[in-house]
This record gives C-alpha cells, sequence and structure tokens, in this order.
C-alpha cells in the first residue's frame, strides 16, 4: 500500500473512524446478533491499524477508539435504567453511556499502548498486542470492583467453540480469539493465505469442541424438580402501591397452580418479595402454603438488619420457616449503591435500586447452601453472575448455581440476553446446571453444558417445571481457574522475549 494512504489512513480523524467503526462491528458478536466472525474480520484492520501506528500516542487511540465503538455498541441497553425514572435520571442517560463507553476503552487503549513496547517482526508485535489487551481486559474484571461484561470470548456463546471455557474460561478464550483474528498478518505475508489459516483453525476448534456436548441432557436418577417463576413486574410498575398486591399475588397463583409432578422447590426471582424479611411472617406462612406441604422456596427479598439494608435470598422450609439466608455481597456500584453516598445525596443523587440513598450493604461473601431435601447450591443475586471467578470456593463443590435477578432494569433489547450468556458461561465454566428466575425474564433452566433445556421467552408472564440436571465432574477450569491462560500468556511472553533477542543479535552480527 503507497505510504501516503498508509500515513493518511493512521492518522487524525480517518484513523478515528476506523478503529471506531472496526470496534462497533465487533459488538455484533455479542448478543443479541451474536456472530463471532465479525471479530474475525475486523482484528486484521485493528491489527493493520496497530501496526502501522508511528507513536504511542496513536497506539493508544486506536484502542481506544475501538474500544469506544465496541462498548457504545454492545452496551447501548445501559441507558434503559435511567429511563425507569426518567424525570430523576433522564438528563444521566446519555451521559452514562459515553462515560462507560469512554471509560472501558481506556483499558482497550492501554493494551495498545503497552504493546508497543514491543519492537521486532509484526508476528511478534502482532502476539504482544494479544497478550497486553486480554491482560488489560483481565484487568477491567477486577479493577474498582470489576465489570466483565461484554467479553470477547462471549461472542462465541451461539457456536460450539464456547466449550472452550471449561478449560481455559473466557479470559483464555479472549487471548485464542485475537491470535486467531491476527493470525491471517501473523502467518503470511499474503493475507489470503493467512485468512485460509484462520478459516482451518477456527473450523478444527469448532469441531473439536462440539464433541464435547452431549446428544441427551443427562439428569440423576432421583433427579430435582423445579418451577422457577417469571412475573413480567415492569420496573417502572413494580413497587407502585396499587401494583405490588398484583404482582404478589401473581407470584402466589404461579406458585400454586397444579403440576403434573411433585414440585421440590419454587424459585421466586430477585426482590420479588414486596416487604422486609422479619416484617410479614404470615406472609411468608402465605408464601409456604401456596407451594404446598412438600415444596420449599427460594424467594429474592430485602431484609434489615439495623441500620442496614441488604439484598437477599431467604430459603423457607415447607412450613414456612427460615432455613437460611444469602445476602448479595457484590453490589452494583452506582446501581445498588453509590461511592460516597454521604457526599453525593445532598446533590439528590443516589442509587438507582438504593435504599435511603446510600443503597444496599455488602453480605459476607459467596457461600454454599445446604439442605437436606436439595442439594448443595451456590446462590447469585443479578449482577453477581457476570464474574467468572466469583462461584470458585474453597468450602467444596456445589450440584448446581441459582440465579435469580431482576432484568427488568436492562430493557428488552440486548441487556437481558447478554445476562444470559454470561450465566451459559458460569454453567460451561463450572461444569455445573443453572436454575434462572428472572422478573422480566429470561428464565431458564441451564445444563452444565451452557446450553438452555427450557426458557419463558422475553416480558412473558408464566412458570417453567423442568428437572435439574445432573452436574459434570470438576472442569479444568473450575480446578485452576485463570491460572492456565496467565501460563499461556507467560510463556508466550517468555517466547516474544528470546525471539526478539535473537532477531536482534542476528541483525546485529550481519552489519
Amino acid at each position: 500500500m503507497d505510504a501516503r494512504l498508509v500515513g493518511l489512513l493512521t492518522t487524525g480523524w480517518q484513523l478515528a473512524v476506523l478503529a471506531f467503526v472496526s470496534g462497533a462491528l465487533s459488538a455484533l458478536g455479542q448478543a443479541p446478533v451474536s456472530l463471532p466472525f465479525f471479530f474475525l474480520l475486523t482484528l486484521p484492520a485493528l491489527g493493520w491499524l496497530f501496526l502501522n501506528s508511528q507513536s504511542g500516542r496513536l497506539r493508544f487511540l486506536t484502542g481506544w477508539w475501538a474500544g469506544a465503538g465496541y462498548f457504545a455498541a454492545s452496551l447501548f441497553w445501559i441507558v434503559e435504567p435511567f429511563w425507569v425514572e426518567p424525570e430523576v435520571f433522564g438528563w444521566m442517560a446519555p451521559i452514562a453511556l459515553l462515560f462507560t463507553a469512554g471509560g472501558l476503552a481506556l483499558f482497550w487503549g492501554s493494551g495498545f499502548f503497552l504493546a508497543g513496547f514491543v519492537n521486532g517482526r509484526p508476528a511478534f508485535r502482532l502476539i504482544a498486542l494479544a497478550i497486553s489487551w486480554t491482560s488489560f481486559e483481565f484487568i477491567r474484571s477486577h479493577v474498582f470492583t470489576g465489570f466483565p461484561w461484554g467479553l470477547i470470548a462471549y461472542s462465541w456463546s451461539e457456536t460450539p467453540v464456547f466449550q472452550i471455557l471449561a478449560f481455559i474460561g473466557p479470559h483464555g478464550l479472549g487471548l485464542l480469539t485475537l491470535l486467531l483474528g491476527f493470525l491471517p498478518l501473523i502467518a503470511s505475508r499474503s493475507l489470503l493465505i493467512g485468512a485460509s489459516y484462520s478459516v482451518v483453525l477456527t473450523a478444527v476448534l469448532w469441531t473439536g469442541a462440539s464433541q464435547r456436548i452431549p446428544d441427551i441432557v443427562v439428569y440423576p436418577a432421583e433427579p430435582t424438580v423445579m418451577r422457577l417463576l417469571q412475573p413480567n413486574a415492569p420496573q417502572h410498575l413494580k413497587w407502585q402501591p396499587d401494583m405490588v398486591p398484583v404482582f404478589f399475588n401473581r407470584l402466589l397463583d404461579q406458585t400454586k397452580s397444579p403440576a403434573s409432578h411433585p414440585i421440590d422447590v419454587v424459585v421466586w426471582p430477585e426482590t420479588s418479595v414486596p416487604f422486609l424479611l422479619g416484617d410479614n411472617t404470615v406472609a411468608l406462612q402465605t408464601i409456604a402454603d401456596a407451594a404446598g406441604p412438600k415444596t420449599q422456596v427460594l424467594a429474592g427479598i430485602r431484609r434489615r438488619e439495623d441500620a442496614r439494608i441488604y439484598n437477599s435470598l431467604v430459603h423457607l422450609d415447607e412450613a414456612g420457616g427460615i432455613l437460611s439466608v444469602y445476602d448479595k455481597h457484590h453490589l452494583v456500584p452506582f446501581g445498588e449503591y453509590i461511592p460516597f453516598a454521604g457526599v453525593l445525596s445532598r446533590f439528590g443523587l443516589r442509587g438507582l435500586a438504593a435504599e435511603d440513598g446510600g443503597g444496599f450493604s455488602a453480605g459476607r461473601g459467596v457461600r454454599i447452601i445446604t439442605s437436606e431435601s436439595l442439594p448443595a447450591f451456590i446462590p447469585l443475586i443479578c449482577y453477581e453472575a457476570i464474574f467468572p471467578g466469583l462461584v470458585q470456593t474453597s468450602d467444596g463443590r456445589p450440584g448446581w448455581l441459582l440465579h435469580i435477578t431482576n432484568d427488568a432494569w436492562f430493557g428488552a433489547a440486548a441487556g437481558p440476553f447478554q445476562h444470559l450468556i454470561q450465566v451459559r458461561a458460569r454453567a460451561i465454566e463450572q461444569g455445573l446446571p443453572v436454575a434462572r428466575s428472572a422478573n422480566t425474564g429470561v428464565s431458564a433452566m441451564v445444563d452444565p453444558f451452557g446450553n438452555v433445556v427450557e426458557r419463558i421467552a422475553l416480558n412473558q408472564s408464566g412458570f417453567l417445571d423442568v428437572e435439574l440436571p445432573a452436574a459434570l465432574p470438576p472442569t479444568l477450569y473450575s480446578r485452576w481457574g485463570e491460572m492456565l491462560w496467565l501460563l499461556a500468556a507467560g510463556l508466550m511472553v517468555c517466547a516474544l522475549i528470546l525471539g526478539c533477542r535473537r532477531g536482534a543479535g542476528h541483525t546485529g552480527g550481519s552489519k
């Protein structure tokens, strides 16, 4: 390509447009479109821009503009919560999207900038970019409480390649995806030949991973039968005084609806019980009576302890007695709580789902809940399901994961579907089935291969009577967590260092 044209495309507004459009097209790999091939098509373009950027500043801008396009396109649903109370929060909606996309793009820009310190062959530089980019995605998943939404690996959600999560997790699959995308530039001087390598390797991964998925769902000899409720209470109506009894009675009707088989446990979604735990013991008894004499209940409820309010799950026995309580511990910043609440509340700012301005308080952490009549499980409330490592615990291995959520906050576009994909990812990573009850959807039973066994469509009211699939033996990822991809990245870094040194020595000797 002509040097003048290259210089034109890798500076100024042309660079911003190319990178932003490439990032936005990459977002088509995320739900609801879910086409991973867009990532494989745009990565060569971003790799080319990176290789031809002549300064650290331009490399950072390449990554930042790509990230801005990607996050603006994939997280556009983030404006939805601000329209629940538009008279209070509506003015913040466009600002929230701009700041979210721009802020998350800093991680991509930093990955591009850091990779620029590696010199040598284009292949070495692109491998360094893949490692650096993935590393900053890992940092994004943890820093400031973390936000691992829209990870690169989730682009494979509707393909067998998604099964690779069971071995190397989302960051490992993300690194592999970047290497596949850069392969046309790495493997050959001919872009067409390099692209053919990428296609062949993708086909091999696709075919190999598909062998892991069984033809039928496997159930225990005596499976647990669950009823998953979806009341479909729109967020702007959910807490209106005249609508509270409507939605509560709807849940009671779903709970006591006749079943073709005995139900072991009924699951109500996040914050679906419209009173604080302990304030209305008669209502708890009413819930237990609706479930029946041999059925337990797991329900989302709020509870107060001293001056603190918790977003909780209560486990009721057949008589309405409390067997256990779990408090959500990984809260949504600026949603369930707001940092520096005492100061910001003076300016009228509070969390979108806050109580008394400051929001919810955090529980003690992840825990396994056991009972005599149910397999042991780990509860996840809403946001907690997006964190890959959150269900890792030294207390043993549960038989399943429970996810209760109120995705009414996410609107009806991409948010609820992206949330479900992350729940499916947790199932694959851990080799555990996931039972999911969502207020407005999508409620579902997910098998340990991440397949949705049954679901209720978004914005529909109803319930599922479904058996809990059998768990798999512990996966490689459930045993090792992020260590495998970190080890792979470390080995590649060592190989890069050796390769650069040999290249420098060879160059020196030929002069």
